[in-house]
């Protein structure tokens, strides 16, 4: 039903209202304060968004009077009533991205194949697609790390400045020039080429190293080489892909694509794409949005209601679904107490992440309140916000607020629509002021915490929940060393664990030992969006190179800001310069040390420790570091605040305790300590307000619509179907739509399947479908050696996201997946009738070559971590019918319905050691044609037991997914004639 219909059309016509003043010309929007409901201004803020939402999308089909009935009736209904909720818009980075449009391009030829206009496949939700997955860091410190070979495809030379880049004209010199002092380093340096590719392979991007221009004054900003060369790789080796996505931008209405090398999917999400208050259809409307990226939780802090779906729940979001959902809980976090002059926003994010972990939230909304609030900035808020998926809370709201206001005055608001956008919250009751008790809402429960409570810490080594606080960091190592392996353990002998391993690197020697850093990566996760702590890191650099401090260069640091604005402020408030001179130069912008694309560490290093078996360790400023998703060879990751990250780069180890031991020496043989060198509150609120400001982000913002010119020049075909390659290793037409049939089948029983794996507790989606680099032994590297490629032209697994062949082939491929079947870890398991063990996909191949059905059986948090749809789309054509836990990742559980596999849960107190299951029996599970929400199946072995799961449908709209095959079909046939 069009918003724009007669007011006697829409079943809540009655409640449009005229927004109108002097300043402004008039809008329309509904105004559920017309509802005369007093239940609507108990209602918590995040629940009076949804209520909008669900009154003014109502039709009667997809969502109902009864939807907002529900909602106003939410202290009752929680936890109970399905409530469907259609988002402003949607959100997708490239790597869940890619493959969401690849399988809209999979639809159109389907529906063409059945006679239906292609043309008719397209989002009808507005949706960005954010390309920002696909830099790797093939260059650090200004010096070639491992010369990086361009894609075997051929490309046509192209010039080009770098994305956004305003390059001044007639101007042949230089934004910098390098000392050339460094190995493999060409000195002088005023252009980058692919020179130094492998002979044979032709330069495909040459980039003009011309300089940045401040927005104040005019004048050269110097980037370093190492962003420009890896920019340069970036383009290089995803070429294919992008073609795809400039097709996808011209075939398909209503989506925008932003090309690489403009800003992070987070960062535009928060400076760019939110709107606060959005347009459209003749209305006003609170914006609201889903996406694919576990940060999209960030906007929340804005006031903007948003959180994470898979990619296969976004699909259907695009294609016009709306989101099923189960009214949550909401939890009132009160904040109290002041806040620690030396606590940064990542120590307070840390806190509230531990504090609520322990709380017990999961699946819940958690809605900020109280006086601390009042404390925390803007920036501070969507550091806080972003963070929640840590602590599996679907939503973390800090309604919007006069300090809310403030921060729109100086990013995304003209003074119109800040007028505009403060008289209509405040009109339907969305505008929070903390002076006024009588708004306070009801909320489920109060957790209560006292922000002076909290201290500075680091999180790790395994796991972003375990906190360690700085002063204990040395202690708690040790204990890690000496507990058995586990969340936290590494189990090293007492007699092993004062181990050094001296080595040679650039000519000098070094030692090694437990503890050292080999990794330190200040990226953009969480902080890019909150200048202090990248202001703190920078003046803590400064100091550091005053003091006459170095860190040791074996070490891998950078630099990843993620926005360009970043970039900015840490150049024009001059700590840029002292970044680098510790190593820490901007690599690009995107998601690189995050998501494993780490450049390998020096063979020297990676030796010293095989050699001593030694536990190194990476330093991030980010917001995952699961085991071995750095480096295989770095078992303990820690997450920090950036100018801890640099703190410990220059200690050189994390067996060091700041408060009492000094980081290091000067060249006057004088002991520096931390509190030498950190910057108090006050400097970086100095710096802060000096150099973050308005006008900077207004440059920055036009800098990333104008766009990048090798963008714009990128050739792409024009037609209504995408034109598949076959010989492509990148962009491939899935199976998903084959033997696509008009009407649904019945749900069928599974009958006389075997396990395919049987595996533990939190296995993530790391596990089951790793991002990283791919394996040179996998199945994955014999399908792509097959096509001739070369181990150095294989990419990640995140960059072939849309070629099914791969990801099928990469699924399970972690090292670190433990299978019970085999007993010991790798991507491998038995094949039950054979009794051989194969890699999985070759067991599961032959499987279906047989016939026989696979499920999963698995412990508790199965599916837990990043989203990843190709963690459901794998196992589904590996032939995997069902997965039995003990407990699922909520995000992953709505993946696997949306592909058709059934998660099944263990009743409670029952596990497969509790059934005795050995994982080597046939299972057959039966399944009633009359399937409902949450029903009992029961499940009966080849060795004569019978035990019962629960089948985690939640609603009517799983089972029809379920019944359909998944979203995909059930979307498919619905525009089937």
């Amino acid at each position: 039903m069009a918003l724009g219909s007669p007011q006697h059309e829409h079943p809540f016509g009655h409640l449009i209202d005229t927004l109108q003043s002097e300043q402004y010309e008039e809008r329309r929007y509904f105004n559920p304060q017309k509802l005369r409901d007093v239940r609507y201004e108990k209602l918590p803020f995040c629940m009076r968004v949804l209520l909008e939402s669900t009154i003014r999308k109502c039709d009667g089909f997809y969502i109902k009077t009864d939807d907002v009935s529900s909602i106003l009736d939410w202290q009752k209904q929680q936890n109970q009533a399905e409530v469907a909720f259609s988002p402003a818009r949607v959100l997708l980075q490239d790597f869940t991205g890619i493959p969401a449009m690849v399988d809209l391009a999979a639809m159109r030829d389907a529906l063409a194949k059945q006679g239906v206009d292609p043309n008719l496949v397209n989002p009808r939700c507005p949706t960005d697609l954010i390309v920002d997955h696909s830099l790797q860091i093939d260059y650090s410190k200004c010096a070639i790390q491992s010369p990086p070979s361009p894609m075997d495809e051929s490309h046509g030379a192209t010039t080009r400045s770098p994305a956004g880049r305003p390059s001044p004209r007639g101007s042949s010199s230089s934004g910098s020039h390098c000392s050339g002092q460094r190995p493999g380093h060409r000195g002088g340096c005023s252009k980058v080429s692919c020179s130094d590719a492998p002979s044979g392979r032709s330069a495909a991007v040459q980039i003009e190293n011309t300089p940045l221009l401040c927005p104040f004054h005019l004048q050269p900003v110097s980037e370093p080489e190492t962003m420009i060369r890896n920019q340069e790789m970036e383009l290089i080796r995803n070429k294919e892909r992008l073609q795809f996505f400039k097709w996808c931008s011209k075939a398909f209405k209503n989506i925008n694509v932003v090309p690489p090398d403009i800003n992070t999917v987070h960062q535009l999400n928060l400076e760019y794409l939110c709107q606060v208050v959005q347009e459209g259809e003749g209305f006003i409307y609170p914006d609201s949005v889903v996406g694919t990226d576990s940060h999209t939780t960030m906007i929340n802090g804005l006031g903007i209601l948003g959180w994470g779906v898979g990619g296969i729940e976004s699909e259907a979001v695009m294609l016009g679904q709306p989101v099923s959902l189960t009214l949550p809980q909401v939890v009132g976090c009160k904040l109290v107490g002041t806040i620690s002059p030396l606590a940064t926003s990542i120590d307070i994010v840390l806190g509230i992440t531990k504090h609520l972990r322990q709380a017990g939230i999961g699946g819940k909304f958690v809605e900020f309140f109280g006086p601390g609030v009042q404390q925390l900035s803007a920036p501070d808020r969507t550091t806080i916000a972003n963070m929640c998926p840590e602590y599996n809370a679907t939503v973390s709201f800090f309604p919007v607020d006069d300090i809310t206001l403030q921060h729109f005055k100086h990013t995304i608001c003209s003074e119109e629509k800040l007028v505009v956008l403060e008289d209509y919250l405040k009109a339907i009751k969305l505008f929070r002021s903390y002076s006024d008790q009588s708004e306070e809402p009801q909320y489920s429960e109060v957790i209560e915490m006292n922000l002076s409570s909290i201290v500075p810490h680091v999180s790790g080594p395994k796991r972003p929940q375990d906190r360690v606080a700085v002063t204990c960091m040395k202690e708690d190592f040790i204990n890690c060393l000496n507990e058995k392996v586990g969340f936290k353990g590494f189990h090293i002998s007492k007699e092993k664990q004062a181990t050094q391993v001296p080595f040679l690197h650039e000519g000098a020697e070094y030692n090694l030992a437990h503890g050292s850093v080999v990794i330190a990566a200040v990226i953009s996760c969480t902080n890019n969006c909150n200048p202090s702590v990248m202001l703190a890191a920078g003046l803590l650099a400064k100091k550091a190179i005053e003091a006459g401090l170095k860190v040791k260069p074996y070490i891998r640091t950078s630099l990843v800001p993620g926005s360009g604005i970043v970039t900015h402020y840490l150049n024009t408030s001059g700590v840029l310069p002292y970044l680098r001179k510790l190593g820490f130069e901007v690599v690009g912008y995107g998601c690189a040390t995050c998501v494993g694309n780490t450049a390998p560490l020096p063979e020297s290093v990676v030796d010293a420790i095989k050699q001593g078996d030694l536990v190194a360790c990476g330093v991030l400023s980010g917001n995952r570091h699961l085991e071995g998703r750095l480096c295989d060879c770095v078992r303990a990751n820690y997450l920090a605040s950036p100018p801890l990250v640099v703190a410990y780069a220059i200690a050189g180890t994390v067996s060091i305790n700041l408060e009492t031991e000094p980081l290091g020496v000067n060249s006057e043989g004088k002991d520096v300590y931390l509190r030498d060198i950190w910057p108090s509150k006050e400097e970086v609120n100095h710096t802060e307000e000096n150099i973050v400001i308005a006008s900077m982000f207004k440059e920055l913002r036009s800098r990333m619509e104008k766009g990048s010119s090798f963008w714009n020049s990128l050739e792409s075909a024009e037609s209504a179907l995408f034109p598949w390659d076959p010989k492509s290793t990148y962009i491939r037409c899935p199976s998903f739509f084959n033997k696509l049939s008009k009407e649904a089948c019945t749900p069928q029983s599974i009958e006389g399947a075997y396990p395919l794996l049987f595996l533990g507790d939190k296995v993530t989606t790391d596990h089951i479908s790793p991002a990283g680099s791919i394996a040179r032994v996998s199945a994955a590297a014999k399908y792509l050696q097959s096509k001739r490629l070369t181990p150095r032209e294989f990419n990640s697994y995140g960059a072939r996201r849309g070629n099914d062949a791969v990801m099928t082939r990469g699924t399970f491929a972690s090292i670190k997946l433990q299978n019970r079947l085999i007993g010991k870890t790798g991507p491998r398991t038995l094949h039950i009738p054979s009794g051989q063990t194969l890699d999985v996909f070759e067991a599961a191949e032959r499987y279906q070559r047989d016939g026989v059905p696979l499920i999963i059986l698995a412990g508790k948090e199965y599916g837990s971590g990043s989203s990843r749809d190709w963690a459901a789309k794998g196992p589904y054509l590996m032939g995997v019918r069902a997965v039995i836990a003990e407990s699922f990742e909520k995000i992953h559980r709505n993946h696997l319905v949306g592909m058709g596999i059934a998660p099944l849960q263990f009743l409670s107190g029952q596990n497969a050691d509790s059934l005795e299951l050995c994982g080597k029996e046939r299972f057959t599970i039966n399944i009633p044609q009359e399937l409902t929400p949450r029903q009992q199946l029961v499940v009966q072995t080849s060795t004569g037991k019978s035990f019962s799961v629960t089948a985690l449908f939640e609603n009517d709209m799983d089972v029809a997914f379920f019944r359909h095959g998944g979203i995909l079909k059930y979307v498919a046939r619905s525009l089937l004639p």
